[in-house]
């Protein structure tokens, strides 16, 4: 789960990590009020979960209660495209206005989950900013990367690596210890997956400060943490994966033409191969579960469905927990509902799978039965070329 800046800067404060002033708002008539109470200058930032604001226009600095007020105006409301929104960017409908900061140095740091060593990777480099991606990629000396076990935590090794990587000044040297430390401890104690820094800057006076802030939590965590329910905004989400959602079902959006729904996540990620090679490009993953009940195949046929980019689905099921008569329910349950307006290629075998196949048969539907998989990726390529002929 992502949360906005400014709601990664409340938690950054109840750990002591050190954050500009600054309030939320979601109308232009609020922005007044806030604008004379932070003074100036002052910064007006976008709130969306997508990184990049500032090259798209989304951050900007004001000089004078007139600006301020002229980039809310614009802000608000705006489509924001970023590098991480793709081209249809993201409709800004909240605002952070955060008082302006004497900035001498910009630096960077994470800290994220490492799946490959089972650590926690802290990620630090003395060149932060808007354009850490591009220092990653040309020159990746320029960024330092910590592993820690954690069963073993945050050690003073760490701090030192990661000083001698950021080259402080005494007086930041010694904060940046304690700045370490509490988001390490936001990291672990709140199930993170990322709190980022960018930039972590250290300000005219040598003090340090989290210009920009951001964190991911980990799903499978939430349920310890109720209080964290609050700062969801599905407003962000793809709305076809917070339907998915109510339901039980794994759903993410891609930008595919193929829908598919299949039982187990493992199966699910061959599948989209499969639609890769079919020479197609796979319009989600949905992975339904291995015990999925035909109202729960119902309606993830129906948000497949409700993609308008959908030109066909492949259904590929391995009956175990999961039996094929169930999975022939539900299709055709919502077939018979919604409607099959673009083919769907049917693949299924194990348990109970004739009793399936009869189902899906005796429905009078036009359904495409696939035999095995190289049968499946055939006729998925047929949809493919159809709509390309099509379009």
């Amino acid at each position: 789960m992502n949360i906005h800046e400014y709601q990664a800067k409340e938690l950054f404060r109840r750990y002591g990590i050190p954050v500009p002033a600054g309030r939320m708002v979601e109308h232009v008539d609020a922005a007044a009020e806030v604008i004379g109470e932070l003074g100036l200058p002052l910064v007006v930032k976008a709130q969306i979960h997508a990184g990049g604001r500032g090259k798209g226009g989304g951050v900007r600095l004001a000089r004078s209660a007139a600006e301020a007020s002229q980039h809310v105006r614009d802000i608000l409301g705006m489509t924001l495209v970023t590098a991480q929104t793709g081209p249809g960017g993201r409709v800004v409908r909240k605002i952070l206005l955060e008082e302006g900061v004497a900035v001498a140095r910009e630096l960077y740091l994470s800290l994220a989950v490492d799946r490959k060593n089972a650590a926690v990777a802290v990620i630090v480099s003395e060149s932060g900013g808007m354009n850490i991606e591009e220092l990653a990629a040309a020159r990746p000396d320029a960024v330092v990367r910590l592993l820690v076990n954690p069963l073993l935590g945050l050690k003073n090794h760490h701090l030192l690596q990661a000083l001698a990587a950021l080259d402080l000044e005494a007086a930041a040297a010694r904060e940046f210890g304690g700045l370490l430390r509490a988001c390490y401890r936001l990291f672990v104690e709140q199930d993170c997956s990322l709190v980022e820094i960018n930039p972590l800057v250290v300000t005219g006076d040598g003090g340090l400060l989290a210009l920009d802030a951001k964190i991911a939590f980990d799903d499978n965590g939430l349920f310890r943490h109720p209080e964290l329910a609050g700062l969801r905004d599905e407003g962000e989400e793809s709305p076809l994966e917070v339907e998915a959602a109510k339901f039980g079902l794994n759903y993410i959006s891609l930008d595919g033409t193929i829908g598919n729904m299949v039982n187990g996540a493992g199966l699910a990620m061959a599948t989209m191969d499969i639609i890769q090679q079919a020479g197609a490009a796979p319009a989600n993953f949905l992975d339904v579960g291995g015990g999925a009940s035909a109202t729960m195949v119902e309606n993830g046929l129906r948000i497949i469905l409700s993609d308008p980019r959908v030109e066909g689905i492949l259904i590929n099921i391995f009956g175990g927990i999961l039996r094929c008569d169930v999975l022939a329910e539900g299709v055709v349950e919502a077939a018979r509902k919604v409607g099959l307006p673009v083919p769907v290629v049917v693949r299924m075998e194990g348990t109970n799978v004739e009793a399936g196949r009869k189902i899906l048969a005796d429905s009078g539907l036009d359904l495409v039965a696939a035999v095995d998989l190289a049968d499946a990726a055939a006729k998925v390529a047929a949809i493919a070329a159809a709509g390309k002929e099509g379009s």
